[in-house]
């Protein structure tokens, strides 16, 4: 029987996703300051949230980063990573990869709204999309970016990748570390048994990526940020 409740947990959570991402696609065209837009995000992490009998709990840095210029750098363990981050940053954006754009309304509100497309193939254009994601980070509000590039398969921290900071560095945007505990039991990666509980995200303190001028640097801050990260970090027992 609980297979069945997930099963139909899932299939509402897609059909309100093309709900609301039609909405948004359609605020694109007609409200320029796209509140609209990010409360289609907000409003579809809510539900997916409800839906699922999944609650979380927010603590650490207590300015009002929702208004500030952050680029945020979290673990990622589950599916409901986005929805969860997405509801404590109403108006995040997301750092997506060229080949979701093409999906029919979720992916075409994605690239034509306000969340930032780079294109992972080598080579000039894969530089050029980069360079474009930079500049988009400045223009302000959270972006977020997953440093490890991938969920994790077992629960314990992956490896972090530079390329997550080497972009931080070339837009000149605060790093806000966010850990992500309690996740990874709710849906894990290659899984479609929800599990209901509580996920924990922990805000660290923002760290400046001014002066971070070569590869050295860029690992640095990775390190810095990683350990942050780590400290914070929950390890699943079972």
């Amino acid at each position: 029987m609980r297979w069945l409740v997930t099963f139909i947990r899932i299939v509402c959570i897609a059909l309100a996703a093309g709900l609301f991402a039609l909405t948004a696609l359609v605020s694109i065209a007609i409200q320029p300051s796209r509140t609209m837009y990010f409360w289609s995000g907000a409003t579809w992490s809510r539900f997916a949230l409800w839906l699922s009998n999944v609650s979380y709990n927010k603590s650490g840095f207590k300015d009002d980063y929702s208004r500030g210029n952050y680029i945020i750098v979290s673990n990622h363990a589950s599916m409901y990573d986005i929805p969860v981050l997405m509801t404590a940053f109403p108006k995040m954006r997301i750092m997506f990869k060229k080949e979701l754009s093409y999906v029919p309304i979720w992916g075409w509100a994605m690239r034509w709204g306000d969340h930032i497309m780079v294109d992972r193939k080598k080579g000039t254009e894969a530089m050029k999309s980069l360079d474009r994601a930079a500049k988009a980070i400045t223009t302000g509000g959270q972006v977020l970016l997953f440093a490890e590039g991938t969920r994790t398969r077992d629960g314990k921290l992956l490896p972090f990748k530079r390329g997550a900071f080497s972009l931080a560095a070339k837009s000149g945007v605060p790093i806000l570390p966010v850990t992500i505990n309690g996740s990874f039991s709710i849906l894990p990666k290659g899984s479609f048994d929800i599990r209901p509980s509580v996920i924990d995200v922990v805000i660290g303190d923002p760290i400046s990526t001014q002066g971070i001028d070569s590869r050295e640097k860029e690992v640095a801050l990775m390190n810095t940020v990683r350990g942050i990260i780590e400290k914070n970090y929950k390890e699943p027992t079972a």
